[in-house]
């Protein structure tokens, strides 16, 4: 397993300088205090809703501050949609939904990298309906098969 200890550098290969540099890329967003305010918010939003190993391990894969703001909050006792957790993040920075959608899509395409497909997977597992979308992945849940 990877150490919190280690150096972000070392144990990401990204420092958060270049982790803001690639959402504010990715997002198109002016500047780099824009492009770390967002991401502070929706990996602080984020951090609520993972609860499991997931969280640890997705926190050893990023850059110190960004760890930091993942697990800063405690989980919420009950998880929300892709679609409740963008309302949510929309009301928290007094944007609207589509603009909180569009920062949520910056950052977790780039957490989505630095985690991995494995870990990626994992966390899309853990979480409610909507989340691949907000990763930038297809929305691959099984369907129940309908009761007789």
């Amino acid at each position: 397993m990877l150490s919190l200890r280690e150096p972000a550098s070392a144990r990401t290969g990204m420092t958060f300088h270049q982790m803001l540099e690639k959402i504010r890329y990715e997002g198109a967003y002016p500047t780099r205090d824009r492009a770390e305010t967002i991401t502070r918010a929706v990996l602080e939003a984020l951090g609520r809703q993972l609860t499991t190993a997931e969280r640890i391990e997705l926190a050893a894969c990023l850059p110190t501050e960004a760890s930091h703001a993942l697990t800063r909050q405690n989980p919420d006792p009950q998880q929300v949609t892709g679609r409740q957790f963008v309302k949510d993040l929309a009301s928290r920075t007094g944007t609207t939904p589509a603009t909180a959608r569009w920062d949520t899509g910056a950052v977790l395409a780039t957490l989505g990298h630095l985690a991995g497909p494995d870990l990626l997977t994992r966390i899309l597992h853990q979480l409610p309906e909507g989340y691949a979308l907000l990763f930038g992945q297809a929305e691959l849940r099984r369907r129940e098969p309908a009761a007789a």
